[in-house]
């Protein structure tokens, strides 16, 4: 069977371009520019006599226009403080409740974008009017279509400040991050599909293939370095596929999206030797090292980032129990559809059908593992956790037929139950949590016992 990869870094360069605060603001500025152009044009043709304008857009002189613009730019270059300031106050919040890890979902966020980009570009017409305003062949030029505009942006601004103060106040709660971080790794394993070839049942049983290319290459091939440190964010598949199959070569990476590269340690190993050269010019374009990981490529990050939320909430300083639990359930909501979608294959295949690249990928297991681990070891003697994981393992239980996924969820709520009996006092509590355990043991059997009807 044919795989050729498709694979693409677009979804790297969109969340690059997303995450700043730059991108936005500057295209509204030059939407500002165009503006001017065109109502510029207005005046002119009113100025020489070519279209009459109703009397009340008369703006007055041209002393009056002056004063009208500076006052409105020096109000909103006020306002653009102002909202700097809680933009600041805000990622500083973020930072200390949430963890350095979620300001990028605060500085990606387009209501804030938008807002700071909004009255920039109010504050840039201004300037390109009251520019506009001085002596002309018929007298004083005075802009008066372009001046009523500002009044008309001004407007504008009020609503979206009062947008922003809203906007913010939502932004900052919570149960509102929590929900966008999961909506985020939803959009990434759905509308956007991962750049990641995802196996199917139709493909071939290629793993002892795999296990013997793999063993070659780590003994006889030759070792790529790492050309500088930091997080592994994006590799182009389909480049490294063009590049190996050119050199009749086979490429075997290690790492996965989300590692992290120690600078001139191994990055990849080909097969033959003599290809070493070719790949390494190649793999230089084909991967994406940065020193923060995203979503791109890495599903795992947003795992960690519910994760370490629930975490800090577990901690003694904290203690907020009930911020813990949403992000269990969130968890649980994630990996129900990660639970249908993720497969990732090890292999990709050029247009002959031979392997061409293999790659380490971040398992189901691994994500099961990243979700509940560390909050079981943060939640030790705690019931309402203990159950509240429990409940979201049979949630996910009930939407798997896959029998590993179905073994891997089991083995956690063995660990749960373990601990329930380990470190709950109250036996009150301890039969409330083994009873969701009991729970999903017996959708775990049932499962079970459907797949050896079916063999």
């Amino acid at each position: 069977m044919l795989f050729i990869s498709g694979m693409t870094v677009s979804q790297w360069r969109r969340e690059v371009l997303r995450t700043n605060f730059w991108l936005v603001p500057s295209m509204e500025v030059l939407a500002a520019v165009a503006l001017f152009a065109a109502t510029l044009e207005v005046d002119r043709a009113v100025y020489h006599g070519v279209l009459t304008l109703p009397a009340w857009v008369e703006a007055g002189s041209a002393d009056t226009a002056r004063e009208i613009l500076l006052a409105v730019a020096a109000a909103i270059m006020t306002v653009i403080g102002i909202n700097f300031s809680v933009t600041i106050v805000t990622l500083t919040l973020a930072s200390t409740q949430f963890g350095p890890r979620m300001l990028r979902n605060f500085i990606r966020d387009r209501g804030t974008q938008l807002t700071l980009g909004t009255f920039v570009a109010t504050c840039v017409y201004c300037v390109l009017v009251l520019l506009a305003i001085g002596p002309a062949e018929h007298g004083v030029f005075v802009p008066h279509f372009s001046v009523n505009i500002v009044f008309l942006l001004v407007l504008i601004d009020l609503a979206v400040l009062i947008y922003f103060l809203h906007h913010i106040a939502i932004q900052i709660q919570l149960p509102f991050v929590i929900a966008s971080i999961a909506r985020d790794l939803t959009r990434y394993l759905g509308v956007r599909k991962p750049d990641i070839r995802m196996a199917t049942p139709d493909d071939p049983d290629d793993s002892e293939e795999i296990a013997a290319l793999v063993d070659t290459i780590k003994s006889s091939g030759a070792m790529i370095r790492t050309p500088k440190g930091g997080y592994l964010q994006a590799i182009r598949y389909d480049m490294l596929i063009r590049a190996a199959s050119a050199a009749d070569a086979v490429v075997y990476m290690p790492y996965r999206p989300g590692n992290f590269l120690v600078e001139d340690s191994e990055l990849a190993a080909v097969w033959p030797p003599e290809a070493a050269d070719r790949i390494t010019r190649r793999l230089k374009r084909a991967q994406v090292t940065g020193p923060v990981r995203n979503l791109a490529q890495d599903p795992a990050f947003g795992v960690d980032q519910l994760v370490e939320i629930a975490i800090r909430a577990l901690s003694p300083a904290v203690n907020d129990t009930y911020t813990a639990l949403t992000c269990v359930d969130w968890l649980g909501n994630t990996l129900c559809k990660l639970a249908r979608v993720w497969t990732p294959a090890p292999a990709y295949y050029d247009r002959t059908g031979a392997i061409r690249v293999i790659c380490d990928q971040v398992t189901y297991e691994n994500l099961v593992q990243r979700s509940f681990d560390k909050i079981r070891q943060a939640s030790s003697a705690m019931p309402a956790l203990l159950m509240r994981q429990l409940e979201a393992i049979k949630a996910i239980m009930e939407q798997t037929t896959d029998p590993d996924q179905a073994r891997v969820l089991m083995d956690e709520a063995t660990m749960i139950q373990r601990a329930n009996l380990e470190s709950v006092r109250e036996e009150f509590d301890r039969v409330a949590v083994e009873r969701r355990f009991d729970a999903v043991a017996s959708i775990y059997a049932r499962l079970s016992d459907s797949v050896a009807v079916a063999i």
